[in-house]
């Protein structure tokens, strides 16, 4: 962890409740699945991952999933709080000049909200539709978890013919999908093949759920793997779990292929065909295996803005919504959600579920309201969103901002956006009066990141430091 300077004593209350959450994280882990919207993704850290319980929404009348893990309550103590609303003049007074800052570009808009009243009580550009990069993430975590709620969670299947002789391993669309997990797929398979006296398989992988281009628009990139409905470890082949990382060019076919060895270890040979195919006739679901909660991969694809699991959510949506599981029927997907949650979507315009796609628009006033939207006790179950924001100094995308000038460290919970020119921030703070704020503050044309960033920061600094009311 960077060294920070001497907390004041809001930062170490705020710290020490973030200490505190991950320490009573740590000593429930063992006791069963995560709470939705109790923790933060990284939860690795605090305990052992889970792979048993949720729902499975495709077929229902197949599929007999365990329960969801039950809804927590907010964490958020400044949830409706009804403190004394900050003055727009104070508000304009505090922002105008840090907003002004040559760092920032030629065109920079922002917007600040009272997510108590959902009063926007700063705005400037605020309804420009802007380039938003991954801070798109918050209207893709949004929709999905508005959909399919916190609980439900992705499977990957094994349907077998009735003589177990042919086996298709069936892509759900989960990127998340470990070698472990496949592993254990692997033992749950083998039980039922024993049971049927097969020792030889025909080995198929279905990657259907999913239409139209694999590869993301902005062609082969670190960033992300192609866009398929079967992967293992998100296609990475450097055992990292996060971040930019080279990726296999087909990760169906690894996944296929690394089952395949796994049922040959287990006594069970298998031929993975060179090209997906769809299950045969007659076949049935005979093993599952099942994600995290959304709630868990919502917070994930926050903290550390997770390209691949955005790209996953935005399909599943799309496919809760009845779109092709898609770029384009997601992107339909998505804002149709948003809009059902009286969102203000009319300019926005969705071309993937990450950010990457400098087509994606959507104004400060959007992100805003769609944080406000997640602090609104009335949608307990978008409160995921407000729980997966990286934290200023600590966790994510911003544990290594805010530790220079560490006036904001603890206090500013957002998400980041990042491109080349492009440089955006949007999350939450609780304004000196305890008063819950949500902001975004969008850049483009930025000559550097590393000025515009430190930029963005002292806004979302002087909500969280200044009296404003």
């Amino acid at each position: 962890m960077p060294k920070l300077k001497t907390l004041t004593t809001r930062q170490y209350v705020a710290v020490s409740t973030v200490l505190g959450l991950l320490a009573a994280t740590g000593a429930v882990a063992l006791a069963g699945p995560w709470d939705s919207g109790q923790r933060k993704a990284e939860r690795e850290l605090a305990g052992p991952r889970v792979s048993v319980g949720g729902a499975h929404h495709p077929d229902p009348a197949r599929t007999r999933a365990p329960a969801p893990a039950p809804s927590a309550p907010g964490v958020l103590a400044a949830l409706g709080n009804p403190g004394n609303v900050p003055a727009q003049q104070t508000l304009a007074a505090a922002l105008d000049p840090l907003l002004t800052d040559p760092a920032l570009g030629s065109v920079r808009t922002a917007a600040v909200i009272d997510t108590a009243t959902g009063r926007l009580l700063y705005g400037s550009g605020a309804d420009r539709a802007m380039t938003p990069a991954s801070t798109v993430k918050l209207a893709t975590t949004t929709a999905a978890l508005s959909v399919l709620g916190p609980g439900h969670r992705i499977a990957t299947t094994v349907d077998a013919t009735p003589d177990g002789k042919h086996l298709t391993l069936v892509g759900g669309g989960d990127p998340t999908l470990s070698k472990d997990r496949l592993r254990a797929l692997a033992d749950d398979t083998v039980r039922v093949l024993r049971d049927r006296g097969v020792t030889s398989v025909d080995l198929s992988y279905d990657t259907s759920l999913y239409e139209g281009p694999e590869i993301h628009p902005i062609g082969i990139n670190n960033n992300i793997a192609p866009v398929v409905a079967l992967m293992t470890d998100e296609g990475r082949v450097d055992g990292s779990d996060h971040g930019p990382a080279p990726r296999t060019g087909d990760p169906a076919g690894d996944t296929a292929r690394a089952f395949a060895e796994m049922l040959a270890d287990r006594g069970v040979t298998a031929d993975p065909g060179s090209a997906p195919a769809r299950p045969a006739a007659g076949s049935v679901p005979v093993a599952r295996t099942y994600s995290d909660p959304l709630s868990a991969l919502v917070e994930r694809a926050l903290t550390n803005s997770d390209n691949d699991l955005a790209e996953a959510l935005a399909r599943q949506t799309a496919l809760a919504a009845g779109e092709p599981a898609s770029f384009e029927g997601a992107g339909r997907a998505v804002k149709a959600q948003l809009d059902k949650l009286r969102l203000p979507v009319s300019d926005a315009q969705f071309a993937d579920g990450s950010g990457l796609d400098r087509n994606d628009k959507v104004t400060a006033a959007l992100l805003a309201t769609v944080l406000a939207r997640a602090a609104d006790q009335a949608h307990p179950k978008l409160r995921p969103v407000l729980t997966g924001l990286p934290i200023a100094g600590f966790s994510g995308t911003l544990a290594d901002r805010y530790t220079g000038s560490a006036s904001g460290t603890g206090l500013v919970r957002a998400k980041t956006g990042t491109l080349t020119g492009v440089n955006t921030l949007a999350g939450t703070v609780v304004a000196t009066d305890g008063r819950l704020l949500s902001f975004a503050f969008l850049a483009s044309d930025t000559a550097s990141p590393f000025s515009a960033q430190p930029a963005l920061d002292r806004l979302a600094t002087a909500l969280a430091t200044r009296k404003l009311s």
